[in-house]
């Protein structure tokens, strides 16, 4: 049996392979250079987008165009956070629970690069 290790890319980026040892840093460098919404795109054609307002993110993995995915919560958080700014300068804001701290959000996409799938201990929602 061969595996086949699925690979990411930055879509607006060289389309260069990101792996889940770089990807933090990836991510941390195009916030401060004012680029808070990034979508990786997979050789599978999956898409993992990461929108922050430096203090907080919405992770999403879709399976495919027009899939209405899967998403990362933090269950019983309240209140909202404004700030997310997305690449065609559209300013959204969230509610705190379909948002997770920042660190966090890092901690996923690099796992979901380096395997696939949510951590075990990740907390996430269908939203098919």
């Amino acid at each position: 049996m061969v595996l086949v290790i699925e690979t990411w890319v930055i879509s607006d980026d060289i389309p260069a392979p990101v792996s889940s040892e770089v990807v933090r840093e990836t991510l941390r460098l195009r916030i401060g250079s004012g680029r808070f919404e990034t979508w990786l795109i997979s050789s599978s054609g999956r898409s993992l987008a990461f929108v922050t307002n430096t203090e907080r993110a919405m992770v999403m993995l879709l399976e495919e165009e027009g899939d209405p995915g899967e998403h990362a919560v933090e269950p019983g958080s309240d209140g909202s956070s404004d700030g997310f700014v997305l690449s065609n300068g559209q300013h959204d804001e969230y509610p705190d629970q379909d948002t997770v701290p920042i660190g966090e959000a890092f901690r996923l996409v690099e796992h979901i690069v380096g395997t696939g799938s949510w951590p075990a201990d990740a907390h996430w929602v269908v939203d098919r």
